[in-house]
């Protein structure tokens, strides 16, 4: 019986399931495309990807379609397929929140710049 669902994935996570949602892979594949997607942005090395995968079989997100030796192919699950989804919502939540904030007025006689970081951008963020 798989474990409590993952509340917020990683980005290296999000791109697995990603990589699966256009059919079974294998880790090289599943590395490749998601290198080849992000322009060599997200790079999943041996250790992070096999960490990924282990845990995703283990809360049956994903299943091992086909094994050649030391190669193993995964296949994404439904659980797998609907914790996509749910992680392309709170990102997008993310992205509401943070262009709600960009509109937030400043507090009353307030620097906006001081013990606050960098400045927010003034424009809206671009829509998905």
């Amino acid at each position: 019986m798989p474990k409590k669902a993952l509340e917020a994935m990683t980005e290296s996570m999000f791109y697995t399931l990603l990589a699966l949602l256009w059919g079974p892979k294998c880790g090289i594949e599943i590395a490749a495309f998601t290198e080849k997607l992000t322009r060599g942005r997200v790079q999943l090395g041996p250790g992070t990807l096999y960490t990924i995968l282990s845990r995703f079989l283990e809360y049956g997100y994903l299943r091992e379609v086909a094994t050649e030796g030391r190669k193993r192919t995964y296949a994404l699950t439904e659980e797998g397929r609907m914790a996509y989804v749910s992680e392309v919502g709170r990102l997008r939540q993310c992205l509401r929140d943070a262009e709600t904030a960009i509109a937030l007025p400043l507090p009353e006689g307030g620097d906006p710049h001081a013990d606050q970081g960098p400045a927010l951008p003034s424009a809206p963020l671009p829509a998905l």
